[in-house]
């Protein structure tokens, strides 16, 4: 097998931006761009294959055709031709709704679908930029269903000023919300399953508000109080530095100038890697060549063994991520 990249996914939204073309240096006139999906094997949203033998095959006959070759056994077996994983870049140009998703055992009894547990990097972010992550005092599910209803929910959740290189790690059950300005990557369980809190009370093109899931959002929500809901790290480099290390995604931060070689004989995984600045160029251990730059994705298969990384451009920041 080779290191695959693939077609992005551009979803136009209503909150979406100008800086998703651009950034991925995509010959396209589309506008209000929110979110590049760069490998998703969501159902009728699955990326197709943009490079080698296979291009063309979506990542759903990738996993079929290749199984654990492609994902490693363990996630073979604990998914089976699911891939586990989905990676977007979005572009906030208005604030996103407040939203919550559900834990592996709601969605499943609900939607038969995996919960949603993410993580979000700051690649950019416009001056006075914020989001929000969890709650900032303890409330009831009765009090969280009166404040949706009379408009003070807000009042009630952590909000941050983000800037470049921030992160949150965003597990099932907390409450969260992009502002406007945010430029982020996120790395996220295979779902597409969204609760809607509260939307600003917004009107689309026909008057019309959008629909929120009061309900199912208030047994989804896990309401604990935390001190600091970001995640906090110390920035090195030229070394893999950790970021989030949890059931379902395990995500190093590269912040390189210098060559890296990454050993992977022991893990039995797929390797992502998300370039968000720069350009590189990257080696296997069979002698698969490519350059990854800036906005853009490659996903090296479990039969990976190593992988050496060469800055091209000076320097490059990359996320790296598996199961």
């Amino acid at each position: 097998m080779y290191p695959l990249k693939f077609e992005p996914i551009l979803k136009q939204t209503l909150w979406g931006g100008d800086k998703i073309i651009p950034f991925k240096h995509l010959d396209s006139t589309k506008e209000n761009v929110g979110e590049s999906w760069e490998i998703s094997g969501v159902e009728n949203n699955e990326s197709v294959v943009a490079n080698g033998p296979d291009k063309g095959l979506t990542l759903t006959d990738m996993v079929r055709k290749y199984r654990e070759e492609l994902v490693g056994e363990a996630n073979y077996l604990r998914f089976g031709n699911t891939f586990p994983l989905l990676i977007k870049f979005i572009d906030a140009k208005q604030d996103l709704s407040i939203q919550v998703h559900p834990s592996d055992e709601l969605a499943k009894k609900r939607h038969n679908s995996m919960g949603k547990t993410e993580m979000w990097y700051v690649i950019a972010a416009d001056k006075g930029s914020r989001l929000r992550s969890g709650f900032s005092e303890q409330i009831t599910p009765k009090e969280y269903k009166d404040r949706v209803q009379n408009n003070t929910i807000t009042d009630v959740l952590q909000e941050y000023e983000i800037h470049s290189g921030d992160v949150f790690f965003l597990p099932a059950g907390r409450v969260h919300s992009i502002g406007a300005g945010a430029f982020i990557a996120e790395i996220q369980q295979t779902s597409n399953i969204t609760y809607r809190i509260y939307d600003f009370n917004r009107k689309d093109a026909n008057g019309k508000t959008r629909e929120l899931h009061t309900d199912l959002a208030r047994e989804a929500i896990d309401y604990e109080v935390l001190d600091d809901y970001r995640t906090k790290y110390e920035s090195v480099k030229n070394e893999p530095v950790e970021l989030v290390a949890c059931p379902y995604f395990t995500t190093s931060l590269y912040d390189m100038t210098e060559e890296i070689s990454c050993d992977y004989s022991e893990l039995d995984s797929f390797v992502i890697f998300i370039c968000m600045e720069g350009g590189c160029e990257m080696v296997d251990d069979e002698g698969n060549k490519l350059s990854l730059n800036a906005g853009e994705t490659v996903l090296f298969p479990a039969t990976v063994q190593n992988v050496t990384i060469t800055p091209i451009s000076g320097k490059v920041k990359l996320l790296e991520t598996y199961v």
